[in-house]
C-alpha cells in the first residue's frame, strides 16, 4: 500500500473508530418512534406555572378539587344516587383503624387481631396455591421424564430386533 492510504486509514481510525470505542454514543431511538416538536416558550411557561400549581396543592394534606379538579367534576355530573350508595359501603381497614384508635386500646386491639387474621388467611391461602402449582409442576416434568424414557427404551428394543 502507499503511505498515503496508510496515513488516511490511521486518520480515519483514530477520528471516527477510536473515538467511538472510547466515548461511545448514545443508541438511536427506534424507528417507530416519533420526535415530539420542541415547545414554544408559552408553552414551556404554561407547564411550568400547572406544574407549580399542582406541587403547591400537593403541600395541603386535605387533597380537594384544587389539586384534581376533574375528578371532582365526575362526582358532580353523577345523580345523587351514586352518592347515597358510596355512603351505604362498609368502612376501609383504613377507617376502621382510625375509629378504633379514638375509642382507646379497648377498642383498637381487636381492631388489629381482625387485621392480623385476614393477612395471615390471605397469606396461607397464597402460599397454598403457590405449593399445588408448584407440585403440579414438578408432575409435569416427572412425567415428561417418564414418558421420554419409555420411548427411548422401545426405541432401543425394536432396533435391536
Amino acid at each position: 500500500m502507499k503511505v498515503k492510504v496508510v496515513c488516511r486509514k490511521i486518520y480515519d481510525y483514530v477520528r471516527y473508530d477510536l473515538k467511538e470505542i472510547a466515548f461511545p454514543s448514545s443508541l438511536s431511538d427506534p424507528p417507530h418512534i416519533k420526535k415530539r416538536r420542541k415547545l414554544t416558550w408559552r408553552e414551556r411557561f404554561l407547564v411550568l406555572k400547572e406544574a407549580s400549581r399542582l406541587y403547591a396543592a400537593s403541600w395541603v394534606r386535605d387533597i380537594g378539587p384544587d389539586l384534581r379538579p376533574n375528578d371532582y367534576k365526575k362526582d358532580e355530573d353523577k345523580p345523587n344516587e351514586a352518592k347515597s350508595q358510596k355512603k351505604e359501603k362498609e368502612p376501609s381497614t383504613l377507617e376502621d383503624l382510625a375509629v378504633a384508635a379514638r375509642g382507646g386500646m379497648e377498642t383498637l386491639r381487636p381492631a388489629l387481631q381482625r387485621v392480623y387474621v385476614t393477612r395471615a388467611s390471605a397469606y396461607r391461602d397464597a402460599l397454598k396455591s403457590f405449593i399445588n402449582g408448584y407440585q403440579e409442576g414438578i408432575q409435569r416434568v416427572m412425567e415428561k421424564k417418564d414418558d421420554s424414557k419409555s420411548q427411548k427404551e422401545s426405541d432401543e428394543t425394536n432396533n435391536s430386533a
